[in-house]
Formats: C-alpha cells, sequence, structure tokens
C-alpha cells in the first residue's frame, strides 16, 4: 500500500533514470564499504574519525588522557630547546592534572602531578645522549647590569 507521496517520489526517480541521470556516478559499481561487516552501532562515529583523521585518544576520558600524557612526556620533551620551555610544558600539564584533581571526572585513575625537576632531570640526560652538538643555548642577559629604576605613582 503506497501513498501518494511514495508515488510521486517513485515516478521521479523513474523519470531521472529514464533521462540517465543516474549514469556514471561516482561510485557506481562499487561494493558497498562494509558491507560483508558485522553491524556496528558506531560505524559513523569511526568513518568520522578515519576521514578527518582524529586520534582514538581524543574519546578516552580526561584522566586516561592525563596519564597517556604523562607517559609520553619524555618523549614531548625530547624536541624542547630549553630548560624554560621544558618547565613551562611541565606546569602546564601539572595545572591540567590540578584541576581535574580538584574536580574528577570520569573514571577513578590515579593521576599524580609531574616532578618538573624529575622531568628536567630526564631532558638533560636525553640531551647528554643524542650528542655533544645538541646542547642549550644560553640564555640571554640584559645589556646593562644597572637595575630598571621604579617609578613612583604617588608623591608624598
Amino acid at each position: 500500500m503506497t501513498t501518494d507521496w511514495e508515488a510521486a517520489v517513485e515516478a521521479q526517480i523513474r523519470s531521472a533514470q529514464e533521462r540517465g541521470e543516474f549514469d556514471n556516478l561516482p561510485g557506481a559499481g562499487k561494493p558497498i564499504p562494509g558491507r560483508d561487516m558485522p553491524y556496528d552501532e558506531g560505524w559513523w562515529i569511526r568513518s568520522f574519525m578515519e576521514r578527518e583523521q582524529i586520534p582514538s585518544d581524543l574519546l578516552l576520558p580526561t584522566p586516561l588522557q592525563l596519564r597517556r600524557r604523562i607517559e609520553q612526556l619524555p618523549a614531548e620533551l625530547r624536541d624542547l630547546p630549553t630548560e624554560e620551555a621544558v618547565r613551562s610544558y611541565v606546569a602546564a600539564l601539572n595545572t591540567e592534572v590540578v584541576a581535574w584533581l580538584r574536580t574528577p571526572t570520569g573514571p577513578r585513575v590515579v593521576v599524580r602531578p609531574v616532578n618538573v625537576d624529575e622531568a628536567v632531570r630526564r631532558w638533560r640526560a636525553d640531551r647528554e645522549r643524542a650528542g655533544p652538538g645538541v646542547t642549550a643555548p644560553e640564555p640571554q642577559r640584559a645589556a646593562s647590569a644597572r637595575p630598571r629604576r621604579r617609578w613612583r605613582w604617588w608623591r608624598r
């Protein structure tokens, strides 16, 4: 039993087929991807992530993302040029960890802030193992050793 609008749609499809509008479409004659696979409710999100090249780590809950970042920290720090950059990177990560510890969401997973001095020590050791050509540049010093004068904003 068909309704009037279904009949109208079928008539439009039939007339488009007769005019040849469905000929030479991209993907014509190719098998439907995933047809031989069992049904998966998350097929659309999986295909979206593959198409947009989104890493699957983004689907993890916050504490697991933080744990993974802490585990991968030595590899992340290896490319940083200065000790100051290492300290700021670890401080930013520790800020995220502390923010999560204040209001934990997701599964109860032990996540602790990273020891900055230990991270810097490991970074230095990695730099020394890499070779003598890979050394941190010296920090730039002020041109004059004279301290800047502080202006008083009030008068007595």
